[in-house]
């Protein structure tokens, strides 16, 4: 991944060039901002700008030894963290042992997000987070002599997803780290990391990318005509990964698109016998998979109201939602939004307390009952 690959962000770029060509290289960043923008493609591009032993005005040379370790995300000197699953017989516990799967999953499709990434590992029911051991492996690798002298990284993608034992162990490595290390944390809800952490790092906020970028990528990459790119970058609202899943066959949005449909006709017909078995089938999908279910209701549910107010440059769904939207927006209204909303963000934080499936959705799905009707 160079800066060439990063797709839109040119301030962001231009801005860490700078950094580097001055000589102000802070040792601990936090890269944040939302999904698909393309925080971790800027931070490794970063690291290969710093490490390159032949660097150019705008980009890393591409051809010197610590380049082409680049190539292949093998660079001794740079370590990567990332939210993981325990294996039942406890032979994968940190990093290290997701590393084989990690790095040709990020060569290959360096836009992705935590579903894709537990979709590569088979997560099933499991819930991804950073372990505590892994801050002993950090420990362990920044001891370790730099293999060519230069910066040693650690990539933290993620760094919400730390186990607070894991946070403050990393916490003491910010305040006296290593010499020439440099920390790149990432995250898309900085507010969940330790306060102490956050004031010892220098934050990037990256927006989202801009519409004639992903236009531009929609045409030049995948030879989709000018309208309809334009089109797909504003349904992806600055988010590349949704732009992707605009033009592939996506099967978990699709599932999600019809689940809510299915539940939203259940409510209204009151069939409580098939809304029991809705229940059951979307309890048998993996956690994650059921609070991304909940984060994509509690989009359709924002996406309709907005559909009510008429203005077509501030909706941001795909031809399917939309049809249905034509229907289903009248229900949505000022009256039940507010409470709609408040009752999908209850049921995701249940299942993130590992409350019954079953209990939580049947729950839910008995409150619409009521609320379509206000």
């Amino acid at each position: 991944m160079f800066f060439r690959d990063v797709i839109g962000q040119d301030t962001v770029k231009q801005r860490l060039i700078q950094e580097v060509r001055e000589g102000r290289i802070p040792h601990a960043q936090l890269i944040c901002g939302p999904e698909g923008i393309g925080k971790l493609p800027v931070a490794i591009a970063y690291a290969r700008y710093i490490n390159c032993q032949n660097r150019g005005e705008t980009d890393a040379c591409g051809q010197c030894p610590s380049c082409t370790k680049f190539n292949k995300l093998v660079h001794p000197d740079v370590h990567f963290v990332f939210p993981i699953i325990k294996s039942a017989k406890g032979k994968k516990e940190v990093c290290d042992d997701y590393i084989a799967e990690w790095r040709p999953f990020v060569i290959n499709n360096p836009y992705f997000n935590l579903g894709h990434w537990l979709n590569e590992i088979d997560a099933e029911n499991s819930q991804a987070i950073i372990y505590a051991k892994e801050s002993d492996e950090i420990i362990r690798k920044l001891n370790l002599k730099s293999s060519e002298g230069d910066y040693k990284f650690v990539i933290v993608w993620l760094a919400e997803k730390m186990h607070p034992v894991c946070a403050n162990k990393l916490l003491k490595l910010l305040e006296e780290p290593p010499a020439k290390t440099i920390f790149l944390l990432i995250a898309e809800a900085p507010d969940m990391i330790l306060t102490t952490i956050l004031s010892r790092t220098q934050r990037l906020n990256m927006k989202k990318i801009d519409d004639e970028s992903i236009a531009q990528i929609m045409q030049n990459k995948y030879g989709i005509d000018a309208k309809e790119s334009y089109s797909i970058a504003h349904l992806a609202n600055g988010n590349f990964i949704k732009a992707m899943e605009t033009i592939h066959l996506n099967e978990e949005k699709q599932l999600f698109f019809d689940l809510f449909v299915s539940l939203m006709r259940l409510s209204y017909q009151r069939k409580i016998r098939e809304m029991k078995l809705w229940s059951e089938q979307v309890a048998g999908m993996g956690r994650e998979r059921q609070k991304n279910l909940l984060d994509y209701c509690q989009r359709m549910i924002r996406e309709n109201f907005i559909f009510n107010l008429h203005k077509p440059e501030l909706v941001y769904m795909t031809t399917d939602e939309n049809n249905f939207a034509t229907r289903f927006a009248p229900f949505i209204n000022e009256r039940n939004v507010m409470q709609l909303m408040e009752e999908l963000s209850e049921a995701e934080k249940h299942i993130q307390q590992n409350v019954n499936a079953k209990m939580v959705f049947f729950d839910f799905a008995l409150k619409m009952i009521v609320l379509l009707k206000q």
